[in-house]
């Protein structure tokens, strides 16, 4: 998570492959008891909340022109990093994304 609210600035593979692992989160809570889901749901809306923080809301639009956007309960594919560094930040400025320079966040 600190990487993404410092900037993350590895490749957009990179960054999509690390949305798979919040796909993962999102889909085992259909496979794990009651009592499991509750106990870790608290840690994962924290971290959720985190992400949003370092994070911008743009529907998907920047992140889409590399990589198939999933449903719309996958919230986090519709958000890219606030601060935009790195390849990952130049490919999104050059999709039209719009972000912090490391340097003045």
């Amino acid at each position: 998570m600190s990487t993404v609210e410092c900037g993350y600035g590895d490749y957009i593979h990179e960054y999509t492959n690390d949305l798979y692992c919040r796909n993962w989160l999102h889909e085992a809570r259909l496979l794990l008891d009651d009592h499991i889901v509750q106990l870790w749901t608290p840690q994962i809306k924290a971290l959720d909340d985190r992400y949003k923080a370092a994070t911008i809301e743009d529907d998907g639009m920047a992140l889409d022109q590399f990589h198939r956007i999933p449903g719309p309960d996958l919230w986090w594919w519709r958000r890219h990093p606030r601060i935009l560094t790195g390849d990952l930040g130049h490919s999104l400025r050059a999709a039209g994304a719009i972000g912090a320079d490391p340097d003045t966040a």
